[in-house]
């Protein structure tokens, strides 16, 4: 009888096969084939809902492929997931700058500095 309790094994589990289809996804990038790339990246996300990696690496894959919209809506999940995650408001600038939509490029690049500044405070003040 294991003495790991079942939820915490199905979501060891579940990690594992997301880290899996994570770095299949990674190696499909550097191979240039960005299309299976995000078949992996969203098997990696059905896994693990909650593994941004995953979600930062498929919101780039899209963005490859010039799927925009669907970048942007990735990258939003990501910012609903950590609302702190630089990366996640950055790609949102850059996706929206693409999409020539300034105002909203600009706010999230503007959320994106002043996360980082946070960061810096907080690492000035440990």
């Amino acid at each position: 009888m294991s003495t790991v309790p079942e939820d915490t094994a199905h979501a060891e589990t579940a990690r594992q096969l997301a880290e899996h289809h994570y770095y299949t996804a990674l190696d499909l990038v550097l191979e240039g084939h960005h299309e299976q790339a995000v078949e992996e990246y969203r098997q990696a996300v059905a896994a693990d809902p909650k593994f941004t990696d995953a979600l930062h690496g498929l919101s780039r894959a899209l963005q490859d492929l010039n799927r925009l919209d669907e970048a942007i809506a990735v990258s939003k999940q990501i910012s609903a997931i950590d609302p702190d995650d630089i990366l996640a408001h950055t790609s949102l600038s850059i996706l929206y700058q693409k999409k020539e939509m300034v105002p909203e490029a600009e706010a999230e690049g503007n959320k994106a500095r002043v996360l980082g500044w946070k960061q810096q405070l907080k690492k000035g003040n440990d």
